[in-house]
């Protein structure tokens, strides 16, 4: 493992730590939700991470398609993955808070519904690549597949639940237009969304090396 790599993960691993002090002593409960708000800044912050890694790989599937090479494949399918085990923990973690909060893990809420939807059509990317023994061919289904199903994610995760009723918590907004939050926990949470992006990037580059040095 290079130094840069090394300091890239001691980073992640003191933001990590930091983090975790940071929402159990200095987040403060919030109104109607109590302590289980800390939920939220694992939630959000992994549902965050799997629109980053589809759009990676949707990204790269584009440059495989207009120039094919090997490395913008394995980008595209290892972000892909990564955005699979991302969308699983922002289930797990929805179903945790739905069980604290409802009574019950699973109760088909927008929200919990589209998401679901969401992982069935990448598990079905990585079902395909897997059934695909033509290494161009896979490539290049895989690419368009990754494409159209990226075109989905927008939709599921932040167009389709706001038309309905949902059991979700959402920001409230004031006159500005600006979301209402305690400082604190705007600091922590954007502090999240850069810790998660780091994981994803350093899980990404780490995994694309194995796979080129697996076919090397």
């Amino acid at each position: 493992m290079k130094s840069c790599e090394k300091g890239l993960w001691l980073f992640i691993l003191l933001l990590t730590a930091g983090l975790f002090y940071a929402v159990f002593f200095f987040v403060p409960p919030a109104e109607g939700l109590g302590s289980l708000v800390r939920i939220a800044f694992f939630h959000i912050p992994v549902a965050w991470g799997s629109v980053i890694a589809f759009l990676v790989g949707a990204w790269y599937a584009l440059r495989y398609l207009r120039r094919p090479g090997k490395r913008f494949d394995a980008i595209s399918a290892e972000s892909a993955r990564l955005g699979l085990i991302f969308v699983v923990l922002a289930t797990l973690s929805g179903a945790v808070f739905s069980k604290l909060t409802w009574g019950a893990y699973w109760n088909w809420d927008p929200r919990q519904t589209t998401i679901f939807v969401l992982l069935l059509i990448y598990a079905a990317y990585l079902t395909l690549r897997s059934v695909i023994t033509d290494e161009r061919r896979r490539a290049r289904v895989s690419a368009i597949y990754a494409l159209f199903s990226f075109l989905t994610v927008p939709f599921l995760i932040f167009i389709i639940p706001r038309f309905y009723f949902s059991l979700h918590p959402s920001p409230v907004l004031n006159g500005s237009g600006s979301i209402e939050m305690d400082p604190v926990m705007l600091r922590v949470l954007l502090l999240s969304l850069l810790d998660v992006t780091l994981i994803y990037i350093a899980l990404l580059g780490h995994r694309v090396k194995e796979v080129h040095h697996h076919e090397t």
